[in-house]
């Protein structure tokens, strides 16, 4: 038996290995001698993540969640360290599939490299080259020290190659989150917010912000409010607020009869949002893919973006982190001369069935 450990920290990594664990449990039900054990290291505290998130996803309750969440990154990583590696000692495996870019993706890499567990990095190869983003570094560390790449774009596989990766451990298979999308559309649902406001599509417009770059320096974050405020013309703002940003706003005061500021929403309840918005503000990576792929004008609120195929095949437009340089774009906007989806390859909901593919065949 062939014993994949799947890791999950946030609930973003949830989306991305669903459809992982459903091509694992098809390779089964063929005949496959394939099985999985999900950890899930409780990085993020995600109060909507209760028995009905796994149920929408159709994925079973991780085995066991380790619940490293909380501290300073540097404590985050160490109570990562050592409560996977009881699991791993506990629960061996042939190997560790790590995805994204957060502190566990990191940590549990470095974990099962020690172990001398190989180890495999869904969406392998993605940079933004901005090494003040946690993020980025926890790309750089597991990329450098993973067995097999499993990669999202052609740029992703070039960055890879640039730092001496060899082609027969890279593997182009396209974007597992959007597998997920794609699965879940049709169960998108109205969040309670929809009919509240008496909302109709293309008649509102969802933002999203959470980087300490945008959010942690208060006059920023209060210009770049005012600055959305004043260039949406009469249109409701949905701001679906993370708590450490909530804490911000309210120290700010922030409010505008326009601006409508909700709990955190769920998965099918915050696409449903996107998908019939006019346009998304954002500052997150992967609401640029979803955005794209539903053909939803989106503006990234960060001076660089480590998924540029959102830009150049996708709806996605940098606008960077002057507030003064969101104007232009919402006015293109509004004339109606926003760039439409041109199909990102491999983006088609089969990524994972690959990915299960190549792990059956590195297993042989």
């Amino acid at each position: 038996m062939y014993n994949i450990t799947i890791i999950a920290g946030a609930r973003p990594n949830f989306m991305k290995i669903a459809p992982i664990i459903h091509a694992i449990e098809n390779a089964k039900k063929r005949g496959e001698a394939l099985d999985y054990r999900l950890v899930h290291t409780g990085q993020h505290y995600d109060k909507n993540m209760s028995g009905s998130f796994f149920e929408q996803l159709s994925i079973p309750e991780p085995h066991i969640n380790l619940e490293c969440s909380g501290g300073t990154q540097a404590e985050q990583t160490a109570a990562i360290l050592v409560n996977f590696e009881k699991e791993l000692t506990q629960h061996p495996a042939n190997l560790v599939l790590v995805v994204g870019d957060v502190t566990s993706t990191m940590a549990c890499a470095l974990v099962a490299q020690k172990l001398h567990t190989k180890v495999a990095h869904v969406e392998a190869g993605i940079r933004s080259g901005d090494w003040t983003m946690p993020e980025e570094i926890n790309r750089l560390v597991t990329d450098s020290i993973t067995n097999y790449f499993f990669t999202t774009s052609e740029l992703a596989n070039q960055n890879l190659r640039n730092n001496g990766v060899a082609d027969n451990q890279i593997f182009y298979v396209g974007n597992t989150m959007i597998d997920t999308l794609l699965k879940q559309r049709p169960n998108f649902k109205a969040p309670e917010v929809w009919s509240q406001l008496h909302l109709k599509p293309k008649s509102y417009i969802v933002m999203t912000l959470h980087r300490p770059a945008n959010v942690d320096e208060e006059s920023q974050l209060n210009a770049m409010i005012d600055e959305i405020v004043e260039n949406t013309q009469d249109l409701p703002l949905i701001f679906p607020v993370h708590p450490r940003t909530a804490k911000i706003l309210e120290r700010l005061k922030v409010s505008h009869p326009r601006l409508h500021m909700v709990a955190p929403l769920s998965y099918l309840e915050f696409n449903y949002l996107v998908e019939h918005a006019k346009a998304v503000i954002t500052d997150s990576g992967g609401i640029t893919e979803e955005t794209s792929v539903m053909n939803v004008p989106c503006m990234t609120l960060r001076d660089n973006t480590e998924r540029p195929e959102t830009m150049d095949l996708g709806t996605n437009e940098l606008v960077g982190t002057n507030p003064k340089a969101i104007k232009p774009y919402l006015e293109k906007l509004f004339k109606g001369e926003w760039k439409r989806y041109q199909t990102i390859p491999l983006w088609d909901g089969k990524t994972a069935e690959r990915i299960v593919s190549h792990i059956l065949n590195i297993n042989k």
